[in-house]
């Protein structure tokens, strides 16, 4: 994934019902715990955590 790609976010990240779109905002290689993803939904909201909680949205 790389910036600017959509996505679906995890509920386990959001804590809401179902998987919701995003955009990815930045995406960073991080020593500890591997590739974090953070992204960008459209009413404004960030989450990020590690790349296995986004899906390409098609």
């Amino acid at each position: 994934m790389k910036t600017g790609d959509n996505v679906l976010i995890s509920p386990e990240v959001t804590h809401k019902d179902d998987w919701i779109w995003g955009t990815v905002i930045d995406v960073e290689d991080n020593s500890f715990v591997g590739t974090v993803i953070s992204a960008e939904t459209p009413s404004g909201e960030i989450f990020f955590d590690k790349a296995y909680m986004f899906k390409p949205a098609v």
